[in-house]
């Protein structure tokens, strides 16, 4: 469809942006977008994957989908990515991107886990604040920061993948007060389980979840738009999921770092 995001609009449609967008989650809320009418710049490191997505929704519901391949884990590439953010008049931005490492914390390479704050952290920081400006001059906008149910608690094996979530919901309801008053709505949705290539990437054996458990990346898009038409600044999709984590929030600290132990050991590959 395209290669790079353009300064000016040419249609009259609604424009969202969404990162880590070429699967799972990412594309589910890119589909969603483009079926409600909206152009959809959607951003990953994979430009085959991206392409091929931009031909499917564009076919399918006629909106402009452009393609930005970019690795938001290095400078140059989130700078840029930052300029197309920062010129485009975006109604939704979408930060997805993301990744977790599961395993002793202490035979983790180091590199890979400052890599995953990098893209959970500070990528999600830059493209927040590159979009804020001219959400706030607008009067309208909203940013949805993809968090998850690990935001809730200690995660022993997957550390430095939780305590990034715990940023994200911390940064996203402080940015929520800010905020009171602009037009500008912000949102961190937090799903559990989800079929997608995070579990296998990150090397967790979720083999033992029951299938109950699961959600597919269309009903979590699905539910974040609708918990953002609401107003709801945290969206955790789910009966179940929404359950597991208001009783997390009224158990002693102590009692769920040493349950995150026990299931995080079984969850090893």
């Amino acid at each position: 469809m395209a290669t790079e995001a353009k300064k000016q609009r040419t249609g009259a449609r609604p424009q969202a942006l969404v990162t880590g967008a070429s699967t799972g989650i990412g594309a589910a809320f890119a589909a969603r977008l483009a079926h409600d009418g909206h152009d959809v710049i959607i951003v990953a490191r994979s430009r085959p994957r991206l392409e091929a997505l931009a031909d499917r929704l564009h076919k399918a519901h006629g909106v402009t989908v452009k393609v930005v391949a970019a690795d938001l884990t290095d400078a140059d590439a989130l700078r840029r990515v930052e300029r197309v953010v920062h010129d485009s008049e975006l109604d939704l931005l979408v930060n997805n991107a993301g990744f977790g490492t599961a395993g002793p914390f202490a035979h983790l390479g180091v590199a890979k886990e400052e890599e995953e704050i990098r893209l959970n952290v500070l990528a999600l920081m830059r493209l927040t604040h590159a979009a804020l400006s001219g959400m706030i001059k607008r009067r309208r906008g909203a940013i949805i920061n993809v968090s998850s149910l690990s935001a809730f608690q200690p995660m022993a094996f997957n550390a430095t993948y939780a305590a990034t979530k715990a940023f994200v919901n911390s940064f996203t309801e402080s940015l929520h007060e800010e905020l009171r008053g602009t037009g500008v709505r912000v949102q961190a949705l937090c799903p559990g389980f989800t079929r997608t290539e995070f579990q296998e990437r990150a090397g967790i054996n979720a083999s033992d979840v029951p299938g109950f458990a699961w959600m597919s990346p269309a009903t979590v898009a699905d539910a974040s738009l609708h918990a953002l038409r609401r107003g709801n600044v945290i969206c955790v999709p789910g009966l179940a999921n929404r359950a597991l984590a208001s009783v997390v929030g009224v158990l002693p600290r102590r009692v769920t770092r040493r349950v995150s132990g026990i299931l995080g050991k079984r969850i090893q590959t």
